[in-house]
């Protein structure tokens, strides 16, 4: 309590009333809610109360608590807070997570943890390397689970579950509950009390929604407009592909307004120096894909911006579920081209609301910009260049002066070489029998003719 206290948790969230006491009894949990309702301390309060009773003495030992998310962003964010709720109790936990080097993560585990806060990929290669036990866990809470299986986790969560003893609590949390998030708690939890703070795919009520229906080439100009404003403190620009966060992150920039990407491309390291750099205020806007969208935790953002709409409704949910967190409210933008009114029906069909279009700046047709090639990325350079290299050369070269002496001998080369030819008439001669490899010298007759000197080819 005095942990909390200290950082101004005074009242619980909803999620975290109804959820605590059913998970201290020791039942399995379905956990529905919203991004940024206060999940995080909703599992975590109660796996460090029961750490904090059972105590082991033993320094080298295996987890007792397994986290798993579905991105580095979130596995970070979800050990940051349980560091904070467990400031002044008796502890040891690591975040196992890829692109970065795994030693550290090694010698965490070889010194002893209680609690793993991970991500599937990873885990599942110091698992199978013999270096994660995952024998004595007692608590696994499967956090963001709809996220989990729209990025293709699900083989290798299962892969997971099939390492962890069948006596564990299982706690599963979603912000939504698809029919394929269905089937998989119905796989992982034991008559589970089923906990939901709004329904399903509900947006955060103090979200203001609009829409601007605008061409694809006029969005830049709008956006950077937008983001021009003063009312935009800090915003988040979500695209659907890697390539455009690029590209619009590289536009912002060139128009004075101070932005990074972050994405599944970006090293660990530079997506956290882009995290970083966002919430401490150096950068206006952080430009993400949706594979970023569940673990970015900032407090203090005032926009959401679509670029592009999602193609999947409930990618919009957890998008604006970016801004309006821990009770404060925001604005979410979407800027939508004629290609994608269909999105846009799904989402307010999903979200049972009518989002209101709201009109954007007059565009001259001299402040377009030139349209975007097809491929705009630079070619790769093949890993094999046309020219062959020296050995292939060399050896080449060889097959063929082994050819040529079996030529000059008279003996016939290998069976289908590429240098076998036909009889002598393919190259320019006549044909001769097949028992005269090798004629007989012949007297020269002296007019020159027929019957003159021939030396047969050695």
């Amino acid at each position: 309590m005095r942990a909390l206290s200290e950082a101004g948790y005074l009242e619980p969230t909803p999620i975290q009333v109804l959820a605590i006491p059913k998970v201290i009894e020791g039942h399995d949990l379905l956990g529905i809610a919203q991004t940024g309702t206060g999940k995080t301390a909703a599992f975590s309060l109660p796996i460090l109360h029961h750490l904090n009773a059972k105590q082991v003495a033993s320094k080298a030992r295996h987890p007792r608590a397994l986290i798993l998310a579905p991105t580095r962003e979130l596995a970070i964010q979800i050990a940051d807070s349980i560091k904070l709720y467990g400031s002044y109790i008796a502890f040891k936990q690591t975040s196992i997570f890829g692109g970065v080097g795994q030693n550290p993560q090694v010698t965490a585990l070889k010194r002893g943890v209680d609690v793993v806060v991970a991500t599937p990929g990873r885990l599942l290669d110091l698992v199978n390397q013999g270096l994660c036990h995952l024998g004595q866990i007692e608590y696994f809470v499967l956090d963001e689970a709809d996220r989990m299986l729209d990025m293709g986790f699900i083989h290798d969560v299962k892969k997971i579950v099939a390492k962890l003893p069948r006596k564990r609590q299982t706690l599963f949390f979603s912000a939504t509950m698809p029919k394929t998030v269905s089937a998989l708690a119905g796989d992982l939890l034991y008559k589970p009390v089923n906990v939901s703070v709004t329904a399903q795919a509900t947006t955060v009520e103090k979200i203001d929604q609009s829409v601007i229906l605008v061409p694809q080439n006029h969005k830049q100009i709008q956006l950077v407009h937008l983001l021009s404003d003063e009312a935009v403190t800090s915003a988040i620009v979500f695209t659907r592909t890697k390539h455009k966060a690029n590209r619009v992150s590289l536009a912002l920039n060139k128009a004075g307004i101070p932005s990074e990407a972050i994405h599944g491309n970006k090293s660990q390291g530079a997506r956290q120096r882009a995290l970083n750099a966002f919430k401490t205020g150096e950068i206006k806007a952080l430009v993400a894909t949706d594979i970023a969208a569940r673990g970015i935790d900032v407090e203090a953002v005032s926009h959401v911006i679509n670029f592009e709409l999602p193609n999947v409704p409930e990618d919009y949910v957890h998008r604006i579920g970016r801004t309006a967190r821990a009770g404060a409210s925001g604005f979410a933008i979407s800027l939508c081209a004629p290609d994608e009114r269909s999105y846009l029906k799904s989402i307010e069909k999903l979200i049972k609301l009518s989002i209101k279009v709201i009109e954007g700046i007059k565009v001259n047709n001299d402040d377009i910009p030139p349209a975007e090639p097809k491929d705009a990325r630079p070619p790769r350079r093949s890993s094999r260049p046309d020219r062959p290299c020296r050995q292939d050369r060399q050896g080449r070269q060889d097959r063929q002066d082994r050819q040529d002496r079996q030529d000059r001998q008279g003996r016939p080369g290998r069976q289908g070489s590429a240098h076998n030819t036909k009889p002598s008439e393919e190259q320019g001669g006549q044909k001769k029998k097949k028992d005269s490899s090798v004629s007989q010298k012949q007297r020269p007759s002296r007019d020159g003719s027929a019957g003159g000197r021939r030396r047969g080819k050695r």
